[in-house]
């Protein structure tokens, strides 16, 4: 950098702490260089004397002495950026929305949102392969269990993160799920509510109905309608989470007697109710539909198909995937 420069703080940058933000327009600039720029008055905020914690605001003009490194850029090519090269196609291929604040994936089942125990790949880990040039990588801003195919929301920059976090913390979303399940309910349509608890057992983690006040316990509610039923074997359920506990749909289900065909945590095997032959042993539970406030404005409304298990089953059942769509 040849001299002084004024940089403006985007909208997306409210709030963000001024370190930070030198570690994301530059990362190659010590803490030790940035901490003696700040104590000399050579970086300024609005020409004023700055602190490594300052909250930035959007329009700031942040001065910048010459640093002697360059802004973000992109390394050379190694078997890391070949990697997320790889993982970034994958993602493409993923996209149902996308616009410059947002992305929505059509995330397939069996790939986890979020890395864990035994888990190498996941949509968080392969986001590596979007950051921008500032360097900042698209943010989730809600989960899917590892098995549930579907929509997934995430944010590309820090400001349309806080405002999607806080719409799915007000329950201003509306999410919609398909299943297909083992039997028919009692009552076509209805309202679960429960209280939900986690409880370790040999095969890992599962969620239990609870006791209200059962210590560990969350309140959770879901809706439910029959969409249509093949004999009394199997019913396709429209499913609405009000709540978003772990597994909850899944064990709403298995509590209205009807689990999830393919569920490997809340399906037990009946001596007396044969398989359906064909329908591969997979969960079948796909985030079908998404209504959320847009952070630029109005909604954002996004539907994904059914993944390829569940199209075969809806073949072999003879469900028509339009059916469902009809209010």
């Amino acid at each position: 950098m040849a001299g002084v420069e004024m940089k403006e703080v985007d909208g997306d940058e409210a709030g963000m702490r001024l370190d930070r933000w030198f570690k994301s327009h530059f990362p190659g600039l010590g803490f030790g260089a940035l901490q003696k720029l700040l104590r000399t008055g050579q970086i300024r905020v609005d020409g004023s004397r700055a602190k490594s914690d300052t909250r930035l605001q959007p329009g700031q003009q942040v001065r910048i002495p010459p640093l002697g490194v360059d802004e973000k850029a992109p390394g050379p090519l190694t078997g890391k950026t070949i990697r997320n090269r790889e993982d970034g196609d994958v993602l493409e291929a993923m996209v149902l929305h996308e616009d410059d604040k947002v992305i929505v994936f059509n995330k397939p089942a069996g790939l986890a949102v979020q890395g864990g125990s035994g888990i190498t790949r996941s949509v968080d880990s392969m986001l590596e392969a979007w950051r921008n040039k500032k360097g900042e990588k698209p943010r989730l801003v809600h989960r899917l269990d590892r098995d549930t195919a579907g929509v997934l929301v995430v944010a590309r920059t820090r400001g349309a993160a806080q405002h999607l976090t806080a719409a799915f913390r007000e329950r201003e979303t509306k999410k919609t799920y398909w299943s297909l399940v083992k039997g028919i309910p009692r009552k076509h349509e209805g309202r679960i509510s429960t209280w939900l608890v986690k409880e370790a057992t040999p095969d890992g983690d599962r969620m239990r109905i609870a006791q209200h006040g059962e210590k560990g316990a969350d309140h959770a509610i879901s809706h439910y309608r029959v969409i249509e039923t093949a004999g009394q074997r199997l019913s396709w359920l429209e499913m609405e989470p009000y709540t978003g506990r772990t597994h909850q749909l899944r064990v709403h289900a298995l509590h209205l007697g009807t689990p999830i065909i393919g569920d490997p945590k809340y399906f037990e095997d009946d001596p007396n109710w044969e398989f359906p032959g064909g329908v591969q042993k997979r969960l079948h539970l796909l985030a079908r539909r998404i209504v959320v406030p847009h952070p630029k404005g109005g909604t954002l409304d996004v539907t994904a198909p059914l993944p390829p298990h569940m199209v075969q089953s809806w073949n072999l059942i003879g469900f028509d995937e339009a059916t469902g769509n009809e209010e």
